[in-house]
């Protein structure tokens, strides 16, 4: 099984087809299951955004190195992904500190009364206080096995698109 999926080709659509169910995941735990994603939540989500469309992208070419250099592009967003994951696992766990955006509104307020109404309506969502875990695991820590995983996946798909060139 293991070598199928580490075939150039598979590899591409396993990064991006379980890119997406990530992705998709933590949406529907924000918008579905009410949990609002604090800051440190929101940096994990952007390497799924670049790892995907690379994947599909090496999926639909047909040139080897090319394919061999979309993969490498999903497997350092993914390593990138999962170092912010084991960062925010650290926050979570009172290692170290999260960066001062953490807990803080998003966006950009026009005026000082806007800015004031903003923070006083906005849920204050703090990167040290996980508010889902499943077996003592949070989401943070499960991003950490899941974009190292697929990192790896992507790394060998990589690999062998390379030796194919």
């Amino acid at each position: 099984m293991f070598e199928t999926i580490l075939r150039p080709r598979a590899a591409a659509l396993s990064v991006a087809a379980a890119g997406a169910a990530i992705l998709g995941a933590a949406l529907a735990f924000q918008h579905i299951g009410g949990l609002a994603p604090c800051e440190l939540c929101y940096w994990q989500r952007y390497p799924f955004w670049v790892a995907i469309p690379a994947g599909l992208a090496a999926v639909a070419i047909d040139r080897p190195a090319a394919r061999a250099a979309l993969l490498a592009l999903a497997a350092a967003a993914l390593l990138a992904g999962a170092g912010v994951a084991v960062f925010h696992v650290g926050v979570e766990q009172q290692w170290w500190q999260g960066t001062a955006a953490c807990g803080a509104p998003r966006g950009v307020s026009a005026s000082l009364e806007e800015l004031r109404a903003r923070l006083l309506a906005a849920p204050v969502v703090r990167c040290d206080e996980p508010q889902w875990t499943l077996f003592g695991i949070t989401m943070a820590g499960y991003n950490v096995v899941l974009s190292g995983g697929l990192a790896a996946v992507a790394l060998a798909g990589a690999r062998r698109a390379w030796m194919e060139r």
